[in-house]
């Protein structure tokens, strides 16, 4: 088992950084899949799209303490 899961990992390695993301998030998403309902498949093109316009560098990323901060100052208004 440890020989096949190191090769399997080494084949993982040598894969193109956005192809090696990809795989990462697949098996992210199989730990999280058991018991949690699945996607509409309004929400799984929601979800591509917004995958879609970081990869492109469409949309500006702000970290939570930020947004946090935006919401609450709009939310003060």
């Amino acid at each position: 088992m440890k020989a096949e899961l190191d090769k399997i990992m080494s084949e993982a390695m040598d894969l193109p950084t956005p192809l090696r993301a990809f795989l990462a998030a697949r098996l992210i998403e199989s730990l999280d899949a058991d018991g949690a309902p699945e996607l509409s498949d309004a929400w799984r093109q929601e979800v591509r799209r917004r995958c879609r316009e970081i990869d492109e560098g469409t949309v500006r990323l702000v970290d939570a303490e930020e947004a946090f901060a935006r919401a609450d100052a709009r939310l003060k208004q």
